[in-house]
């Protein structure tokens, strides 16, 4: 199990490097785990990344990367010299064994997307994307990336106790985003969970953005997650 701390991942989807920074500092001690994602990118995540980690941070970067091969093997080559925890590409298996050989010896670990949260199944339909169930797709793209490689997988708290029954999942990682703590508003999350139920079907770390940082209280609203989840232990 990894440590309680590192089980809640804050994503910091804030206009800015430094918008990021200030809320980290809000944050302190009581987060040790970060999300940066697509959007700042230009915003300066990569130097924020980097920042982080010299304050001895673990970082996940959301990038989700989608390419031909060798174009996905070239940009993971380079973000691998980052030294980041977590890396995203899309769970298609030939983007995920290009992923591995561009991260060589970094221990990085490359999550494979399996279904954005965000998507139910008429979004699903608009995408082209072939009929079934959306847990059974989602289940199956994981078994797929495990199979080509992935050290993990991004799946909806719905399906994160699904894809821990597979052979493949022994040894891998089940990283939720769409977790709200009771109470909050969904926003334009579609299949959601709270903090302790994403734990209990089988996530190893919980993704939190909104409800942690529009809160008035970062810290607080944090704390209040990290003391869920250690509620839910005993």
């Amino acid at each position: 199990m990894p440590n309680p701390d590192d089980r809640l991942i804050v994503a910091l989807d804030v206009p800015n490097a430094l918008d990021g920074l200030a809320l980290a500092e809000k944050l302190g001690d009581a987060v040790s785990f970060y999300k940066i994602g697509l959007g700042m990118l230009t915003g300066g995540g990569l130097a924020l990344a980097d920042e982080l980690k010299q304050a001895g941070k673990r970082v996940f970067l959301d990038m989700k990367l989608f390419d031909i091969g060798a174009t996905v093997e070239t940009a993971v080559r380079g973000l691998a010299q980052y030294e980041l925890d977590f890396l995203t590409v899309h769970g298609d298996p030939h983007v995920v064994r290009a992923a591995i050989n561009g991260r060589g010896s970094q221990s990085t670990k490359i999550l494979a997307v399996t279904i954005l949260t965000s998507l139910d199944r008429a979004d699903l339909d608009a995408a082209l994307i072939k009929q079934g169930d959306i847990r059974d797709l989602v289940v199956e793209r994981a078994r797929n990336a495990f199979d080509a490689g992935a050290d993990g997988v991004i799946a909806s708290p719905r399906e994160a106790s699904l894809i821990r029954a597979l052979p493949q999942a022994d040894g891998k990682l089940i990283v939720t985003p769409g977790v709200r703590p009771v109470g909050a508003a969904s926003g334009d999350q579609k299949r959601i969970s709270t903090p302790a139920s994403a734990i209990r079907n089988g996530a190893d770390h919980i993704v939190v953005g909104r409800p942690i940082w529009q809160s008035d209280d970062p810290r607080a609203a944090a704390l209040a997650i990290k003391n869920e989840l250690a509620a839910s232990d005993t």
